[in-house]
């Protein structure tokens, strides 16, 4: 796993995940206990440094991403994925409600075998579930590097949340997550 060791012995894991507007994601793993840090960006992508407008143009191959960090004796990566499946359609190719691209896929950029094996073995769950009646079109790519997204896209439901799109799309997932993991929330 990617791990960053603190100066008091406590390990820190990174998830990278993709499954449409950023806003949206991290506006969810803000609130989740065990969560330290949550930035918006890019990854997946084969243009170095990308602007928002370059992602949004379908030309660099990036998804918008956010990259969280966590405390793994807090909350597993699984546990991160189990939120992640409950926040987005997996099912949609390219596309979340009304924001369609490849820059709205539904990815996760795994950091070691261990991810990877746990994303499969998590999408595989949900597939013999029968959850969704489509198929599960979720990528599990290998992460190679994460663009931090410009400064205004940063805590954007917090900064903006009486903003239209904040209104209608983010507070009702924000809303359905609290509702399902309230026992996972922050005090």
């Amino acid at each position: 796993m990617t791990i960053d060791e603190r100066s008091n012995g406590s390990r820190r894991e990174v998830a990278t995940l993709g499954g449409g507007c950023f806003w949206c994601l991290e506006a969810v793993y803000q609130e989740l206990r065990g969560v330290e840090k949550v930035e918006s960006g890019y990854s997946g992508g084969d243009v170095p440094n990308p602007t928002y407008r370059e992602v949004c143009s379908e030309t660099t191959g990036h998804a918008e991403v956010v990259q969280v960090t966590f405390d793994p004796e807090v909350v597993s990566y699984k546990d991160i994925l189990e939120v992640y499946f409950t926040i987005h359609d997996p099912t949609t190719l390219n596309r979340q409600g009304a924001d369609v691209g490849t820059q709205y896929r539904s990815v996760i950029f795994y950091h070691d075998d261990e991810q990877r094996r746990i994303a499969e073995a998590v999408i595989s769950d949900l597939e013999s579930e029968g959850i969704w009646s489509n198929t599960i079109v979720t990528e599990v790519a290998p992460f190679d590097e994460f663009y931090v997204a410009e400064e205004y896209h940063q805590d954007y439901f917090r900064n903006n949340g009486f903003q239209p799109y904040c209104q209608v799309i983010i507070a009702p997932k924000v809303a359905k997550f609290r509702k399902q993991h309230l026992d996972r929330l922050k005090a």
